[in-house]
């Protein structure tokens, strides 16, 4: 069975990654794992380094002082780890969710993650990582990167995560944003809940029939939304409608353009997800 695939680090996302992870294996009764990734880093290059100024012999007590502090610091780490992935566990089963198991790596953190969900339904991340009290306003890079190379949908955590009553699709008529819409009608993560479809853009002829076949879907499916047309650019309707919605998941596509571009121009999905406050939910 496909499972919930959560990253856990030290970060006060945590909790959120526990919440969104905990209702998403209930509604697609699905397991869970829990993976933390310990990086490897060496002291020495971490320290202010003073071995020209000292003898020999005092040099190689140095190296062998800082190597056992290191030795220490990733005991301590791999504890910490541990520690972490206990406390979702238990938060997990807490909330109704039984069938949890822990991983525990070293290594690159995105390269972990990209191995592990090729047996995965859906990622769970937080928006940012452990250095998340630093430029709070800015999305984490390691959750870029893994955004950007990840082929499963993402659900992505805020620090807590209340009860999510509605959806709301951010719909563009790209290929993505019609991948969203279809696991709208059809996954069991929906169910239940009511169905917003926004658009930002000019009210256009060419939208308002865009608009007009997502109704015509929604009626094939014997669904029914809120399908709205908002003038504005998509980073300021967007998050001004889920502000409005605060019990909601946002659900759109991601990065529909290509890395070279994104990094001259920036990226819709990037500005998006730092400037919505509710759970995301990004479809490749």
């Amino acid at each position: 069975m496909s499972k919930i695939l959560a990253c856990l680090d030290a970060s006060p996302y945590a909790e959120g990654v526990c919440e969104l992870a905990a209702w998403a294996a209930q509604r697609l009764s699905a397991p869970v794992e829990l993976v933390h990734v310990l990086q490897r880093k060496s002291a020495v290059p971490t320290r202010n380094d003073l071995t020209g100024a000292i003898g020999l012999g005092v040099k190689s007590d140095l190296l062998e002082e800082l190597t056992r502090m290191e030795e220490m610091e990733s005991r301590l780490a791999i504890q910490a780890g541990r520690a972490l992935l206990d406390a979702a566990a238990h938060r997990l089963q807490e909330s109704g969710v039984d069938d949890v198991t822990l991983t525990h790596r070293h290594g690159g953190i995105v390269e972990t993650i990209l191995e592990l969900e090729a047996a995965s339904r859906v990622l769970v991340m937080g928006k940012r990582g452990a250095s998340a009290h630093y430029a709070q306003a800015h999305l984490g890079s390691r959750i870029e990167r893994v955004v950007r190379a990840s082929k499963k949908p993402i659900l992505i955590a805020p620090q807590t995560v209340g009860e999510i009553r509605h959806t709301i699709i951010a719909y563009d008529g790209s290929a993505s944003a019609n991948r969203a819409l279809e696991l709208g009608l059809s996954s069991p993560l929906f169910e239940r809940l009511e169905q917003h479809i926004v658009m930002a853009g000019d009210d256009t002829a060419r939208n308002r029939d865009t608009l007009d076949n997502v109704r015509h879907r929604l009626e094939n499916a014997g669904r029914t939304a809120h399908v709205s047309l908002l003038a504005g650019s998509p980073e300021s309707v967007i998050p001004d409608y889920t502000a409005r919605h605060p019990d909601s998941m946002l659900v759109m596509g991601a990065y529909g353009h290509s890395p070279l571009r994104n990094l001259i121009v920036g990226s819709t999905t990037t500005t998006l997800i730092r400037l919505v406050s509710c759970p995301i939910l990004l479809i490749r």
